[in-house]
């Protein structure tokens, strides 16, 4: 591996499956002189399982302006330093901007080791446009959510947030509300033992009788025209007939032949007829 210059290190981690984790974050992790983590007993699961030892520094947003001119001291003695989160890319939906800012103000160089990241294996699953928004947390109360989700409805992308499980009823309610006529792909403890993907239309998906257990991450299609409709419309009424006889490959083969489309459209619409009862 080459050495690497003194400076802040973004590193991503393993969203579950610790396999996950790239050549290069465990070089950096082994030669950080500091790793600042969020919750050292879940970073440590990682370090251990890769026999890392290096000085954890508690680093969270509740104590992140606090930390602050500590850290911005280590940096200036020319320490390498690599900040990771729980899980997945640092900073999204993290703590750690006011740290990158904080550097770039003060011209300390800082790197990004990419890897895992629950946002585009979620993406990158779901059958929508790969053109998105990625919001992260949503508001918690009623008012503040509808004020944001009546600014989000407008905009003809993929949109992704990140939805805490006990209130997934919740925002699945103002979803239906907002985004009514669109798709909808939830992802359940990406890369994980129990790894669940839930899709099918806002309009008929059904809430869920008990929380799910684990992390969610949902993503909203982009709006939908009505021609896309209708073909869509089409394409669900024959892949349901065909259903009943033909195995998931026959059908999506017969109908991309007989509708030339593409067969990763044609398998998601008829996953969603598969999943209607979504449990």
């Amino acid at each position: 591996m080459n050495s690497y210059k003194p400076g802040l290190y973004i590193v991503s981690t393993p969203i579950g499956n610790l396999g996950d984790v790239t050549l290069r974050s465990l070089d950096i992790l082994k030669k950080s002189d500091i790793i600042l983590c969020e919750d050292t007993r879940r970073s440590l699961k990682l370090l251990n399982h890769y026999k890392i030892k290096k000085k954890l520094v508690s680093y969270h947003k509740f104590n992140e302006k606090k930390e602050l001119g500590r850290i911005i001291q280590y940096l200036n003695e020319g320490k390498i330093l690599s900040l990771i989160s729980d899980a997945g890319t640092p900073v999204l939906s993290d703590p750690g901007n006011i740290l990158i800012q904080e550097c770039i103000n003060k011209k300390i160089e800082i790197f990004p080791i990419p890897g895992p990241s629950s946002i585009t294996a979620s993406l990158s699953v779901s059958g929508f446009d790969d053109k998105f928004i990625f919001y992260g947390f949503l508001p918690k109360k009623e008012k503040e959510l509808k004020k944001t989700l009546s600014n989000l409805k407008g905009l003809n992308y993929s949109i992704v947030f990140f939805v805490p499980n006990l209130k997934i009823n919740f925002y699945l309610k103002q979803f239906k509300n907002f985004f009514s006529g669109r798709n909808i792909f939830l992802a359940r403890e990406v890369t994980k033992i129990h790894e669940t993907f839930y899709r099918g239309s806002i309009d008929n998906f059904k809430l869920f009788p008990y929380p799910p257990k684990g992390e969610l991450t949902v993503v909203i299609s982009k709006k939908y025209n009505k021609k896309e409709l209708e073909i869509d419309s089409e394409i669900k009424k024959q892949a349901m007939k065909y259903l009943k006889k033909y195995s998931l490959k026959d059908v999506v083969d017969l109908i991309s032949k007989k509708e030339k489309i593409s067969k990763n459209k044609i398998y998601n619409i008829c996953l969603s007829i598969k999943n209607e009862k979504n449990f």
